[in-house]
């Protein structure tokens, strides 16, 4: 993600849900942040009669109670003022993880910002048993918001609260990825100031060596906890009031992990802010 590239693109599926909402609100910052592209896609089950675009999150209006754009304001202001470039699209399909995915193969992004309901959250077709799924056929980083956690942009005024990054660090897969994605987005959201705790459950003889980039030198702290490395990770983001977990994510490893799901897809069913998937693939 490099601000000014008029190649970005972010994509934001919604399900027009309140949780979606405050997803869309992290999207169109990005998007700000970078003079994107914010593709908005929402995916109909049936062939719709009519496309009600009035239930497309309201750009404008949310631009300018931001005081980013002045009342009133033509719909050319988004991209003539501000650089971006908004596309709402609507997709007909019963399967929304084969709609997002094949979207995403059409429309390449760089940033997927999408809320995730749970397994047994209010309708809507966002819930676990979507969400998890394209995090492991997404080709790009995917910031995930759970039902009911902390979000990273206040949808009334567009402030932006992130001051501590939780980092899950092994040795597969390298969290490398993970340090350099949840850097980029804290950048590009404006944030210069967050503290990064890389955190290793485990034995200290496993824990690996992370190569920390220059100007995170002085803000980062590496913690070690032993026990469930589940557990643990989120008890930690609880306990530090952390604003964002970045995670390097391969998919699943194995078996068990086809059953219960990778350890990103754990975390991102229970935890209390939004969740940044690196794909290391």
């Amino acid at each position: 993600m490099t601000a000014g590239d008029p190649a970005a693109a972010i994509l934001h599926p919604t399900d027009f849900s309140p949780a979606s909402e405050l997803a869309f609100a992290i999207a169109l910052k990005v998007a700000l942040g970078l003079r994107a592209r914010l593709y908005i896609l929402h995916i109909d089950r049936d062939e719709p009669v009519e496309i009600d675009w009035a239930a497309f999150p309201a750009v404008r209006a949310t631009l300018e109670r931001w005081n980013l754009l002045p009342p009133g304001s033509p719909a050319e202001a988004v991209a003539a003022e501000l650089g971006v470039a908004i596309r709402k699209v609507d997709v007909i399909g019963r399967d929304p993880v084969t709609a997002i995915a094949e979207f995403s193969d059409h429309h390449p992004a760089d940033l997927i910002v999408l809320a995730t309901h749970g397994r047994h959250g209010p309708a809507g077709w966002l819930r676990g048993a979507v969400a998890e799924p394209v995090a492991r056929r997404a080709k790009a980083p995917t910031l995930f918001l759970p039902e009911g956690a902390r979000t990273l942009v206040d949808p009334a005024d567009g402030e932006v609260r992130l001051e501590r990054i939780l980092v899950p660090i092994d040795v597969r897969p390298r969290p490398e990825a993970a340090v350099r994605g949840a850097v980029q987005l804290a950048r590009v959201l404006g944030v210069r100031h967050a503290s990064f705790e890389l955190l290793h459950v485990g034995g200290a003889a496993d824990a690996p060596t992370v190569q920390i980039p220059d100007d995170l030198q002085g803000r980062v702290e590496v913690t070690q906890r032993s026990g469930n490395a589940i557990e643990q990770i989120l008890d930690a983001a609880s306990d530090q009031r952390v604003g964002l977990i970045a995670m390097a994510t391969e998919g699943h490893r194995g078996f068990l992990d086809a059953l219960r799901g990778s350890t990103t897809e754990q975390v991102l069913r229970r935890a209390a802010c939004p969740v940044l998937a690196i794909p290391t693939d």
